[in-house]
């Protein structure tokens, strides 16, 4: 059986591989951490990295000062500069106090960190069994089973976890040795909480019959991590082959060959690049029988929080969840500036500007737009469907009207007495849609 490394061994072989910037210890002042900063404080190697050590008080027990104050003492005593911040947790999270405050930790964490730096967290053996065991009963799949990663990006830095495979046992033995003092928070008793509950109540007896059974399952989680590296290439090559010339879009007939396997984890990395968030397996499970098998002039939508799939002409669309238009808008524009739309229907311009008297109204049904010269006017719900523009986009078109007549749809469609004015005047209409999915993620819009 191979052996286990120690904590000191761990760390080093770590600090050989990572990145070659400075070092962050984050210290709660449980055993875990505190083990980590004394390794980390005796190793010459992290040392040399500029060695100093960060603990958050999240305000959330009434004795956090005084485990502030301890975390100060040991920092001290180890000859490490430390920051103590206070971090806001959002008590009313749905997911929880305690996904609240990891969270409120990640992100403060992420803020700090300097180009390069690596923040080590003492995550160890024990910690990524649980993890892959809850993980488990979630029925999870190959790329969650690999459980947490030994080295991630996080902000400008990474997030180093050294003690994957070294079990907590080890750890309690280096702190019996070294006559170290660490801070037992109540919480970890809670069984409320579904990780506790694992610790005392599962991996305790598996322990009891099968010894060192956290390191093993640990292992695992490694060996799947290899796994999910090599599926994630090879859903990147599949996600290549369905993916429509705008990346927010999937071509059904190729998604419709693939296995339900396949299918859910090309849709969750396709939703991933886009910025958005992915849905729970039962919403995934029914894209295909309502999404991708349906009638093809079928125009079905399935939603969840954040996001939301949509089918037009043999695509599948992604979106964030898009505002309504209010009724009755009409805007002047006098063309010699950007005019914002509403709604994020997008921006209009005129380049280079020139001094032109517009309306800018939105579809309320029975628009009519002549499209070229003795013949009439035509509906322009069927010059929206022939110019391809999906139905949820129909109704952030602009209509721009002049001296009372519609004479453009945005810059998709004009009419040949506009095209000419447009041309005398030397300019150029452009209407920049703003992007559903990039908006969503906090990016700038894009051109159409």
């Amino acid at each position: 059986m191979t052996s286990n490394p120690t904590p000191e061994s761990a760390l080093e072989a770590m600090l050989r591989g990572a990145p070659p910037g400075p070092l962050v210890v984050l210290s709660s002042g449980g055993l875990d951490s505190t083990c980590l900063l004394h390794v980390a404080a005796t190793s010459a190697s992290a040392r040399a990295r500029g060695l100093r050590a960060l603990h958050l008080d999240h305000g959330l027990h009434p004795d956090s000062v005084h485990w502030a104050a301890h975390v100060a003492r040991l920092a001290e005593a180890l000859s490490v500069p430390l920051a103590i911040e206070r971090i806001e947790v959002d008590r009313d999270d749905p997911d929880g106090l305690e996904a609240a405050a990891r969270k409120a930790r990640y992100a403060r964490v992420r803020e700090v960190l300097s180009p390069g730096a690596l923040a080590l967290a003492a995550h160890h053996a024990d910690d990524q069994a649980e993890t892959l065991l809850l993980r488990l009963l979630r029925a999870s799949g190959t790329p969650a089973l690999a459980a947490m990663r030994p080295l991630r990006r996080l902000g400008a830095g990474w997030l180093a976890r050294p003690w994957l495979l070294v079990p907590r046992a080890a750890l309690l033995a280096h702190a019996q040795a070294h006559a170290l003092a660490w801070i037992e928070d109540p919480s970890n008793a809670n069984p409320a909480h579904d990780r506790n509950r694992l610790r005392h109540e599962v991996l305790s007896r598996l322990d009891q019959r099968w010894p060192g059974a956290a390191v093993q399952l640990a292992r695992s989680a490694a060996h799947l991590r290899g796994t999910a590296l090599i599926e994630g290439e090879t859903m990147q090559r599949t996600l290549a082959r369905c993916r429509g010339l705008d990346p927010a879009t999937l071509d059904l007939v190729a998604l419709e060959s693939l296995p339900p396997h396949d299918l859910s984890m090309v849709l969750k990395r396709w939703l991933s690049s886009l910025g958005l968030p992915a849905p729970r397996a039962s919403t995934l499970a029914r894209v295909r029988s309502e999404l991708i098998s349906c009638a093809s002039d079928a125009t079905p939508r399935l939603r969840w929080p954040g996001a939301e799939l949509r089918r037009h002409r043999g695509l599948l669309y992604a979106l964030a969840p898009m505002a309504a238009m209010p009724s009755g808008i009409e805007l002047d524009w006098d063309g010699l500036a950007p005019l914002e739309l509403p709604a994020g229907a997008g921006v209009l311009s005129l380049t280079p500007p020139r001094a032109l008297a517009l309306q800018v109204r939105f579809r309320a049904g029975g628009e009519r737009m002549r499209m070229s010269p003795g013949q009439g006017e035509r509906p322009v719900k069927h010059l929206l469907q022939e110019l391809g523009v999906p139905p949820w986009r129909r109704e952030q078109v602009p209509l721009l009207h002049r001296d009372g007549r519609l004479v453009a749809l945005g810059d998709l469609a004009r009419t040949p007495a506009f095209a000419h004015e447009l041309a005398e005047l030397g300019t150029a209409l452009a209407w920049r849609q703003a992007d559903p999915v990039e908006s969503a993620a906090g990016r700038s819009a894009h051109a159409r």
